[in-house]
């Protein structure tokens, strides 16, 4: 488990559960699912469990949907998304159920299907922008140099939250390329976790997920979260910044 540095941007708003469920995983660092249960609140309907309590043959997101039961490895991806599940239990019961009910209707395959690929790119790699309406389309139109260099002050402006628990993993290592797909319908601002979640929830629909609404922001473009990016070339690099 590396050191996190729960002020840093990415971070600061997972400090409250992450420093805690942190703290208790280096105590049993073969136990993750403990750390994580001691951060639940007493009514939630959910538990984390070892890895090996998940039977075998039986998909992973079935059995926490009919046994509302989290099998946990004991690694960083599982660690942040148990984070998630700490800070946005509706939302994230409402991408299981999803994923549960299509499972059960087709079957795992090889492919898997239009609704739950979206699923995966919310619960793996969404990120939530409160921002000005020239940072909305600017982004939208993928109009880099206006987004971070001639609208960069509107910025200070702007709230990101990731959510995705795999994109949370990348910035324990971070690189330039790493790119969020950021949820574009309207949620309430300056509201509770709990205000923001029940948003969410009642946003993620099968129609709504299907649409993809979804649009790839580069996260080292932000002013603040990468050291040389306020120099306008930072973003000529077209392996990042994409037409």
């Amino acid at each position: 488990m590396p050191d996190i540095d729960w002020q840093l941007p990415w971070f600061a708003p997972w400090a409250r559960h992450g420093a805690e469920v942190e703290n208790a995983w280096r105590q049993t660092p073969d136990a993750l699912h403990a750390a994580l249960n001691s951060a639940l609140s007493p009514d939630s309907a959910k538990r984390f469990v070892p890895q090996d309590t998940l039977p075998d043959g039986t998909a992973y997101e079935s059995f926490i949907f009919q046994a509302h039961r989290i099998p946990t490895r004991n690694h960083t991806h599982d660690f942040f998304n148990g984070l998630c599940w700490l800070r946005f239990p509706q939302t994230k019961s409402q991408l299981n159920r999803l994923q549960a009910q299509e499972i059960d209707r087709n079957g795992v395959g090889a492919h898997r299907g239009r609704l739950r690929d979206a699923l995966t790119v919310f619960d793996e790699n969404a990120a939530l922008l409160w921002a000005p309406p020239v940072i909305w389309q600017a982004l939208q139109a993928k109009q880099w140099r206006d987004l971070f260099v001639t609208h960069r002050a509107a910025w200070a402006q702007c709230h990101l939250q990731l959510f995705g628990h795999a994109l949370l993993e990348k910035w324990l290592n971070p690189y330039k390329g790493i790119t969020a797909h950021v949820w574009c319908l309207p949620l309430p601002t300056h509201e509770s976790d709990a205000q923001i979640d029940a948003c969410l929830c009642q946003q993620l629909t099968p129609e709504r997920l299907m649409d993809k609404p979804f649009v790839p922001l580069p996260l080292a473009g932000i002013p603040g979260w990468w050291s040389d990016n306020h120099a306008p070339d930072f973003y000529e690099d077209k392996k990042v910044f994409r037409d």
